[in-house]
């Protein structure tokens, strides 16, 4: 199994590469579809949508920050490739002017605007996983480099569930990071004069 050499960019893994799956969760941030390690400098934010449901998971660091995402895919490698060429154009059509670089996974695309955003993705067995890296354009190799090295050791747990190509596996926080956000969204509410949900 893959999970037994360290050593080497073999990564992103998919859950099923380990003997046993609660090794995967040693030393990496569970988010439910995907289990990502947190640099040592490296702070969690969480963005809530409407709903209260978390909507993307950043890592923050000196450097920046960046978000690691998992979307369902075909058996066959090539989503990202489409995604990528998207983005581009997406970029593009926003006034950003976009560059597509060789990095360790494969094609990156970095957009410059007033500040960053680079997308770096890994097409893995039914699943892609896309990484958002922002930062201002001063630090966002170091940025990068930390994004990369996250993606290296992050695992992906798919699931069986037959889920539409590019649906977004669902994120999950774990239960003291969920009950944290509850107690701050009350606060909020409660500082704001809004009456409780009952």
């Amino acid at each position: 199994m893959r999970s037994d050499e360290p050593d080497g960019p073999d990564g992103p893994f998919d859950i099923e590469d380990f003997d046993d799956p609660a090794a995967a969760e040693l030393a990496r941030l569970d988010l439910g579809s995907v289990l990502i390690p947190v640099p040592q400098t490296g702070q969690v934010q969480v963005e809530i949508n409407e709903a209260g449901v978390p909507n993307a998971v950043w890592v923050v660091t000196p450097h920046g920050r960046f978000t690691i995402a998992a979307y369902a895919a075909p058996k066959s490698p090539g989503l990202w490739r489409e995604v990528a060429a998207e983005l581009a154009e997406s970029l593009r059509n926003d006034g950003a002017q976009v560059s597509i670089v060789d990095g360790p996974f494969g094609r990156e695309v970095v957009g410059a605007g007033a500040g960053v955003v680079r997308f770096i993705g890994v097409d893995g067995y039914r699943w892609m996983i896309r990484c958002v890296v922002n930062g201002a354009p001063e630090s966002i190799e170091a940025l990068a480099e930390e994004a990369r090295q996250a993606l290296t050791d992050t695992v992906v747990r798919r699931g069986d569930s037959p889920l539409p190509v590019r649906t977004p596996l669902p994120v999950v926080l774990p239960e003291p990071m969920a009950a944290q956000l509850q107690q701050a969204a009350a606060a909020a509410r409660e500082a704001a004069g809004t009456p409780q949900p009952q």
